[in-house]
Protein backbone atom coordinates (compact mmCIF):
# COMPACT_ATOMS: atom_id res chain seq x y z
CA UNK A 1 0.00 0.00 0.00
CA UNK A 2 1.45 3.32 -1.05
CA UNK A 3 -0.68 6.33 -0.14
CA UNK A 4 0.40 9.98 0.02
CA UNK A 5 -0.44 11.48 3.40
CA UNK A 6 -1.06 15.16 4.12
CA UNK A 7 0.61 16.81 7.12
CA UNK A 8 -1.61 19.25 9.00
CA UNK A 9 -1.04 21.69 11.83
CA UNK A 10 -2.53 20.65 15.18
CA UNK A 11 -1.84 23.38 17.72
CA UNK A 12 1.96 23.62 18.02
CA UNK A 13 2.40 20.14 16.54
CA UNK A 14 2.04 18.49 13.16
CA UNK A 15 -0.30 15.59 12.49
CA UNK A 16 -1.11 13.28 9.63
CA UNK A 17 -4.51 12.16 8.39
CA UNK A 18 -4.70 8.39 7.88
CA UNK A 19 -7.20 7.31 5.22
CA UNK A 20 -9.97 4.89 6.14
CA UNK A 21 -8.23 2.11 4.18
CA UNK A 22 -5.05 2.50 6.24
CA UNK A 23 -7.00 2.38 9.52
CA UNK A 24 -8.80 -0.75 8.33
CA UNK A 25 -5.50 -2.37 7.33
CA UNK A 26 -4.03 -1.60 10.78
CA UNK A 27 -7.28 -2.73 12.44
CA UNK A 28 -7.48 0.46 14.52
CA UNK A 29 -10.11 3.12 15.07
CA UNK A 30 -10.04 6.76 16.03
CA UNK A 31 -8.78 7.21 19.59
CA UNK A 32 -6.64 4.05 19.64
CA UNK A 33 -2.85 4.18 19.87
CA UNK A 34 -0.28 3.24 17.24
CA UNK A 35 3.30 2.16 17.81
CA UNK A 36 5.93 3.83 15.59
CA UNK A 37 9.15 1.89 14.96
CA UNK A 38 12.21 3.01 13.02
CA UNK A 39 13.31 0.45 10.41
CA UNK A 40 16.05 0.31 7.79
CA UNK A 41 13.51 1.32 5.13
CA UNK A 42 11.84 4.14 7.07
CA UNK A 43 9.21 3.85 9.78
CA UNK A 44 6.61 1.23 10.60
CA UNK A 45 3.17 1.87 12.08
CA UNK A 46 1.65 -0.94 14.12
CA UNK A 47 -1.32 -1.39 16.35
CA UNK A 48 -0.14 -0.66 19.88
CA UNK A 49 -0.35 -3.66 22.15
CA UNK A 50 0.24 -2.70 25.79
CA UNK A 51 1.41 -6.18 26.85
CA UNK A 52 4.01 -6.33 24.10
CA UNK A 53 5.31 -2.83 24.86
CA UNK A 54 5.70 -3.71 28.56
CA UNK A 55 7.50 -6.96 27.69
CA UNK A 56 9.89 -5.08 25.38
CA UNK A 57 10.60 -2.48 28.08
CA UNK A 58 11.52 -5.24 30.55
CA UNK A 59 13.60 -7.09 27.92
CA UNK A 60 15.57 -3.93 27.10
CA UNK A 61 16.21 -3.34 30.79
CA UNK A 62 17.51 -6.90 31.27
CA UNK A 63 19.67 -6.68 28.13
CA UNK A 64 21.20 -3.43 29.37
CA UNK A 65 21.99 -4.96 32.79
CA UNK A 66 23.33 -8.24 31.42
CA UNK A 67 25.13 -6.83 28.37
CA UNK A 68 28.46 -8.55 29.13
CA UNK A 69 26.85 -11.97 29.71
CA UNK A 70 24.81 -11.69 26.50
CA UNK A 71 27.94 -10.67 24.60
CA UNK A 72 29.74 -13.81 25.84
CA UNK A 73 26.77 -16.03 24.96
CA UNK A 74 26.74 -14.60 21.43
CA UNK A 75 30.32 -15.82 20.77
Amino acid sequence: MNKPLKLIRIGNSTGVILPREVLAHLKVAQGEELSVTSTAGGIELRRCEADFEEQMRVAREVMARRRAALHELAK
